[in-house]
C-alpha cells in the first residue's frame, strides 16, 4: 500500500480493543488516524505504530459532537490522506439496573455508541464513495442479546447491528462494505471496571467468565483486531451486512 497507502480511522483507540486494532491495521499497511477523547492519551498507540515503522496520527475528538468529528476527520485528511476504512470502536459503560438508571446514564451511552458511529460514518462515507472503495466495521457486543444491568449498553449495541445492515444496503453499490463484530468477554480496562463495580477481584471475574467460554480462555484485544483485519481486507469484499460474534463459542 505504500504508493497509494490507504488510510484507516479507529475510534476509542487509546487503549484496549481500539489500540490493538490500530496497531494491527498499521502492521497491515494502513496509515492510521488514532482517535480518542484526548489526543495525548493516544501517545502509546501512536508510538507503538511509528516505532514499528508505521504511520499514525493522534486525534482528540468527542465522537458524539458533530463539530469535533468534522475537525478531527479533517486533521486525518490533512495529515494522512482521505480515510476509506472506519472502525467505530469508541464506547463507554454506565451500567445500572433499570430502576436505578438515570437519564444521563442512558443518554451518555446512546450518544457515544450510536450518535458517535452515525456522525463518524456519515463523515467518512463521502471519501469512501468518492474512491469507490471502503470498509466500515462497527463494534457491537454479545450484550446486544441482553445483559442484566446494561439496558442502555445492550440497546446501543443492538442498534449498531441494525445500523450496520442498513449501511451495507445503502453503500454496497459504491464498493463499500459494512460489518459488525460482537465481542464476548475480552480482558480490557473496561471489563476490569465492571469487575470493580460489582465488587469482584478482576482475577476472579476473569475465572468466572472463562468457565462459560467453550474454548476455555478469555478473549484479548488482539482477537478482535484479527477479525477487523480480515473484514477491511480485499479478501472480504463479498462480506457485508454481517454480525460476527467473536466470543470463543456460539452466542447468536
Amino acid at each position: 500500500m505504500s504508493a497509494e497507502q490507504r488510510v484507516a480511522i479507529v475510534t476509542g483507540a487509546a487503549r484496549g480493543i481500539g489500540a490493538a486494532t490500530a496497531i494491527r491495521l498499521a502492521r497491515d499497511g494502513f496509515a492510521v488516524g488514532v482517535v480518542d477523547l484526548d489526543a495525548d492519551a493516544c501517545k502509546d498507540t501512536v508510538d507503538a505504530i511509528t516505532t514499528a515503522g508505521g504511520k499514525a496520527l493522534a486525534v482528540g475528538a468527542d465522537v458524539s459532537d458533530s463539530e469535533q468529528v468534522a475537525v478531527g476527520i479533517q486533521q486525518v485528511v490533512d495529515g494522512l490522506g482521505a480515510p476509506t476504512v472506519l472502525v467505530n470502536n469508541a464506547g463507554i459503560l454506565r451500567d445500572n439496573l433499570l430502576f436505578k438508571m438515570s437519564d444521563s446514564d442512558w443518554d451518555a451511552v446512546m450518544n457515544v455508541h450510536l450518535r458517535g458511529a452515525f456522525l463518524m460514518t456519515r463523515a467518512v462515507q463521502k471519501f469512501q464513495v468518492e474512491q469507490k472503495w471502503g470498509r466500515i466495521v462497527n463494534l457491537s457486543s454479545t450484550s446486544a442479546l441482553g445483559n442484566r444491568g446494561q439496558a442502555n449498553y445492550s440497546t446501543a449495541k443492538a442498534g449498531l447491528q441494525g445500523f450496520t445492515k442498513t449501511l451495507a444496503i445503502e453503500l454496497g453499490k459504491y464498493g463499500v462494505t459494512a460489518n459488525a463484530i460482537a465481542p464476548g468477554f475480552i480482558q480490557t480496562d473496561m471489563t476490569a471496571a465492571t469487575a470493580a463495580r460489582v465488587g469482584v477481584p478482576f482475577e476472579d471475574f476473569i475465572k468466572a467468565a472463562t468457565s462459560m467460554i467453550p474454548v476455555g480462555r478469555p478473549g484479548v484485544p488482539e482477537d478482535i483486531a484479527g477479525v477487523v483485519s480480515f473484514l477491511v481486507s480485499d479478501d472480504a469484499s463479498f462480506v457485508s451486512g454481517q454480525v460476527i460474534y467473536v466470543a470463543g463459542g456460539p452466542k447468536d
